[in-house]
């Protein structure tokens, strides 16, 4: 057998017959490992760092932050995270306690809407919309909590606080609201006794709080409490009694009223009006 025959270990090379032909692995032919994506990290060099990114986010302040990071409760983009001075980048999820963190400080605040201003929905005819408005307030992504009408008044509230806005937004949590409404003809007593005894529409009961006239007022001005989140529930409640609202203002929202907030001005909430929010 010719030294071409066999290898050093006197085996047959793969190019030789003589048994089961073994895959040559020379010119490249090598397999190919499938990568692995690997988690995504943040830049050591860009970002903000993480105890900052967490205070910012009004969770707790930076020294608390360094204590929680430490301890292993914040995770990036999934990861556990307890070095010191990391820094995260703004495409990067950040987790607190296994809940996502908003890098921008909650901030809230309270408009008295104008009639004729869209809240939601398509733009029509170049209308204006309430986020012209708050545009004015923060350099902050505000979302509206809640509906309003575009014909209606009164008190939206304003907040980049997800949490709070998915809080507040869920009809079993129902939120006080009180509106003033003006009819096109005048209430008897007898309709106010049926609105309190609950109206019935075509997606359920619609169940009132109060309802009253309006002190030294025309009988077509009253006043009405309820905690529905239906859509246009007011407006369809009176419809479908034969009357037509001709004025509706939202005068209370939660523990928020419009004291000393002129039509088209919104205000910042104060501490603790973010602290009764967040107890309803």
């Amino acid at each position: 057998m010719s030294r071409d025959d066999k290898s050093k270990g006197g085996k047959f090379s793969g190019r030789q017959g003589g048994g089961k032909t073994k895959k040559s692995f020379a010119r490249g032919n090598a397999p190919i490992k499938k990568q692995q994506s690997a988690p995504k990290t943040p830049s050591k060099t860009d970002g903000i760092r993480l105890n900052k990114y967490i205070a910012n986010a009004g969770i707790c302040s930076r020294r608390d932050a360094d204590i929680f990071i430490s301890a292993g409760n914040v995770t990036v983009n999934g990861n556990v995270v307890t070095e010191m001075g990391f820094k995260v980048a703004p495409t990067d999820e950040v987790k607190f306690d296994g809940r996502s963190v908003n890098p921008d400080k909650p901030e809230y605040f309270v408009l008295n809407k104008p009639k004729g201003i869209y809240v939601t929905g398509s733009i029509e005819k170049g209308g204006k919309t309430v986020m012209d408005i708050m545009a004015k307030a923060t350099k902050a992504k505000l979302d509206p909590v809640g509906k309003l009408d575009t014909q209606a008044m009164g008190l939206l509230l304003f907040t980049n606080d997800g949490t709070l806005a998915k809080k507040l937004g869920k009809p079993k949590n129902g939120i006080r609201q009180i509106y003033q409404v003006n009819l096109t003809k005048p209430l008897s007593v007898e309709h106010l006794e049926k609105i309190r005894n609950g109206i019935f529409l075509e997606d359920g009961k619609v169940n009132i709080q109060d309802v009253s006239f309006i002190a030294d007022r025309p009988k077509n001005e009253i006043g009405i409490e309820t905690k529905s989140t239906k859509n246009h529930v007011i407006q369809r409640m009176f419809k479908s009694m034969g009357f037509e609202v001709e004025k509706l203002d939202r005068v209370v929202f939660g523990g928020l009223t419009k004291k000393d907030l002129p039509r088209g001005r919104f205000r910042r909430l104060t501490d603790q009006e973010v602290i009764n929010l967040g107890m309803l």
